[in-house]
């Protein structure tokens, strides 16, 4: 089966070179070229593909102009901004572009005007809001006494920690069992108190 990406094909090829195969082995069993086991065996990671320049349209010519017309709607009221369909309307009459079409006009402005607001400070530059802890590296914990751990007359408490792993804003309920502690029973005058332990409870 032959590998999925590019990365595994250059983790195979490094793998089967490591235990003796030939260059033009490699190339059979694989189907590349000479030049793809080369760069494999001189890196890990492939080339990121180059990124080709726009590809000409016939809109070229009319994008200063619809621009300037997108600049000029940031400060006019909102019913008097440019819709897509006047922004074509203008092109024909003033600017003579017969040869453009309207979906090529809303493609455009629906790309271009955030892009004219965010460079004119009136659009958020980033509206993502990090964490400010790792996801699950805060925890709150709680202790409570347990009735039900009772004995009559030892004085032993079970303690239930409840534990709130905060993950996305989100708690995370969990109950611990921490086990029993052993404390001497109090003075009667004690007794009526509320225990310091109940103060933190839930």
């Amino acid at each position: 089966m032959p590998p999925k990406s590019k990365v595994d094909l250059y983790a195979a090829i490094r793998r089967d070179a490591r235990a003796g195969m030939s260059n033009r082995a490699l190339q059979r069993k694989y189907g590349v070229g000479f030049r793809t086991v080369k760069a494999a065996m001189e890196s890990v990671w492939p080339e990121p593909r180059k990124q080709l320049p726009p590809r000409k349209t016939r809109l070229d010519a009319f994008k200063p102009a619809i621009d300037q017309m997108l600049r000029a709607d940031l400060d006019a009221p909102r019913k008097q901004r440019h819709t897509v369909k006047q922004i074509f309307d203008r092109l024909l009459d003033e600017h003579g572009a017969v040869e453009v079409a309207y979906p090529m006009v809303r493609a455009y402005v629906a790309v271009r005007r955030p892009q004219i607001r965010i460079e004119a400070g009136r659009g958020p530059l980033n509206a993502f809001i990090p964490q400010t802890h790792m996801s699950g590296a805060e925890a709150e914990v709680d202790l409570r006494d347990d009735p039900s751990g009772r004995r009559a007359g030892q004085g032993l408490l079970v303690l239930d920690a409840l534990v709130v792993l905060r993950q996305g804003g989100a708690p995370h309920l969990r109950v611990v069992r921490a086990g029993g502690v052993l404390r001497r029973p109090r003075p009667r005058s004690q007794r009526a108190g509320r225990c310091p332990l109940r103060q933190g409870a839930l």
